[in-house]
């Protein structure tokens, strides 16, 4: 059995100018585009570039205390 990496999309999707990130899941717009075609390595590599963004940007989890939810494909 082969276990998915869930996506770190919260379905708030929109782009910090200033950062390039995405407001929601701390993605880059490129990271978000190659996602559902991403080898479970990349999108690991991703979500620890994620996580390291998260914590510089949002280290208190803001209102959606940092949990990612696995839905969406984005």
């Amino acid at each position: 059995m082969t276990q998915v990496v869930a996506s770190p999309c919260i379905n708030v999707c929109r782009m910090d100018d200033r950062s390039g990130l995405c407001l929601g899941c701390f993605r880059t717009i490129e990271e978000i585009v190659v996602w559902s075609r991403a080898s479970t390595d990349q999108r690991l590599q991703v979500l620890l570039a994620v996580e390291r963004r998260r914590v510089e940007h949002d280290p208190v989890g803001g209102a959606w205390g940092g949990e990612f939810r696995g839905e969406c494909e984005r």
